[in-house]
């Protein structure tokens, strides 16, 4: 992890003091990691005035298929390539493979960025 600012030690091995507090634009957050359940958002200020919308909980996918969008009910998550952790959580995040109620589906979007999952059919 790094925080860009300058080595806290000196030299000599002695401790250097901090000029300054981070500014606002500086601090992180933890990842909203999306679980399965009844849906639940937070809006949260962003960067320039602009706010995001987070997925706490989703239960329902939009899932692209061959005839069109459709709003399809998460049932299970399958395969996640990001933390193989997630799927005995149940996290959705971008890539993992969710059991929808049309068939398997890869997430396309940010669940925790975007609060909305969206989804394209996989081919069986």
């Amino acid at each position: 992890m790094s925080d860009h600012t300058r080595s806290t030690k000196k030299r000599t091995g002695g401790r250097r003091r901090a000029i300054r507090k981070k500014p606002k634009r500086d601090l992180g957050s933890a990842p909203t990691e999306t679980r399965l359940g009844e849906q639940k958002l937070k809006v949260v200020d962003s960067h320039g005035g602009t706010t995001k919308v987070r997925a706490i909980a989703a239960e329902t996918a939009n899932v692209a298929t061959d005839d069109g969008v459709v709003a399809a009910t998460i049932e299970d998550v399958v395969e996640n390539p990001s933390n193989p952790n997630y799927i005995r959580r149940n996290i959705v995040t971008r890539g993992a493979v969710i059991e929808t109620s049309e068939g398997r589906a890869r997430v396309t979007s940010r669940p925790g960025q975007d609060g909305q999952v969206n989804a394209v059919l996989l081919k069986e």
